[in-house]
């Protein structure tokens, strides 16, 4: 233990930016330094923003534990579903452009859908729409393994998906999955371009998100932080490679869960939906789209992961505050499989974003580092 306090306090790297009214910067970071000193995280980055008041990004720790290279504000992270918000803004600005809308019939842009149906072969009570796919009530099933060897494009993987049956009558449940997959195949036909251009193009490119992408290059993916599991026996952190989901080197952009990204960039993103769809003068979306994305669009369906939460289109949504979630009601957002976070809360005019890279949190015991990192900040926002 004492080894892992020396080396926590010997890889602090920390980067402070202020608006106007800075804040102590320290509880945070105080934060970070505890994560990584328990040896559960190799390193972490957070980052806490209200307009006029406070702007910090805090970085404690190491990208990698062998080649000890410090973590930094542009640390890039594998964000997995963190990807859905940015891939239902694709499918809202082509709402917004008259080339679909979210009531229409899946069908409508990818015939292969007009065949769903239920496990036994009976047709829905009615059509799967984009709606559905976006608020995770679609019935759609995960895509089956491709084989060994292949690399299906977005257009072959989605196709599969349709051959499978719906899991549950269309509107009926909330199940997390596939939706955004097949939301993302939408696009590239409505578009008519690549899904990783259309994002690049229309959303990462007018906001200056220039460590935001499906295919990071080689300087960006020396920027990268492993992703590691906690080995209880060995009591240490071991290195795993990534799903083959999220192995945006060799397979076709995944809208459910594909993106690199860092605090930074991911900030940006959510500054310009929490300022109604523009930044710095860049426009990406509409006022009305983002409305329709960041409410409550499952009614009284029981959704998300834990109490208190709803769905919106593509997003995470806050109904009361839990437990579980200091977040405000209206707050929105999504986390992301290796344990990053990025949330907007609008009662406190705040952006919270939190950067780690665990595979194995999920029924692992350890406490919250979401909530641990919420503590803080609302703390800070105070």
């Amino acid at each position: 233990m004492l080894a892992r306090r020396l080396l926590a306090v010997l890889l602090v790297a920390s980067l402070a930016l202020p608006l106007r009214g800075e804040e102590p910067a320290g509880p945070l970071l105080r934060k970070l330094g505890e994560f990584v000193e328990s040896g559960k995280l190799s390193g972490v980055v957070a980052l806490v923003s209200r307009p006029g008041k406070v702007h910090r990004v805090e970085a404690f720790g190491v990208t990698n534990l062998e080649s000890k290279q410090p973590m930094q504000a542009n640390t890039i992270f594998r964000i997995a579903s963190m990807t859905k918000p940015i891939a239902a803004t694709a499918v809202l600005i082509l709402q917004d452009d008259g080339k679909l809308s979210v009531d229409d019939p899946v069908g409508k842009h990818l015939p292969e859908f007009n065949q769903a149906a239920l496990a036994g072969g009976a047709k829905p009570a009615r059509p799967v729409t984009i709606r559905d796919l976006l608020t995770h009530t679609s019935g759609v099933a995960n895509p089956p393994a491709p084989a060994s060897g292949t690399n299906p494009t977005l257009a072959e993987i989605v196709a599969s998906i349709a051959h499978e049956p719906l899991q549950f009558e269309p509107g009926s449940q909330w199940k997390y999955g596939s939706g955004l997959t097949v939301a993302g195949r939408i696009v590239e036909v409505a578009s008519g371009k690549s899904f990783q251009d259309f994002v690049e193009e229309r959303i990462c490119r007018p906001l200056k998100m220039k460590d935001t992408t499906f295919y990071p290059t080689a300087e960006q993916l020396q920027r990268a932080a492993t992703i590691y599991k906690f080995d209880k026996e060995a009591d240490k952190l071991v290195a795993v490679p990534p799903p083959v989901w999220a192995d945006g080197e060799k397979r076709a952009p995944n809208p459910s869960g594909g993106l690199y990204s860092t605090a930074l960039d991911y900030h940006r993103f959510l500054q310009a939906i929490a300022a109604g769809g523009e930044l710095d003068g860049q426009r990406i979306v509409s006022t009305a789209a983002i409305k329709q994305m960041t409410s409550n669009q499952t009614g009284d369906l029981k959704a998300g992961f834990a109490p208190g939460q709803a769905w919106g289109l593509g997003w995470g949504t806050i109904r009361e505050t839990t437990p579980a979630s200091l977040l405000s009601p209206g707050s929105f957002g999504h986390g992301g499989a290796f344990g990053t976070q990025g949330w907007v809360d609008p009662a406190r005019g705040a952006v919270l974003i939190l950067m780690i890279a665990r595979s194995d949190l999920a029924g692992s015991g350890e406490p919250s580092y979401w909530l641990e990192t919420q503590k803080v900040a609302v703390e800070l926002l105070k």
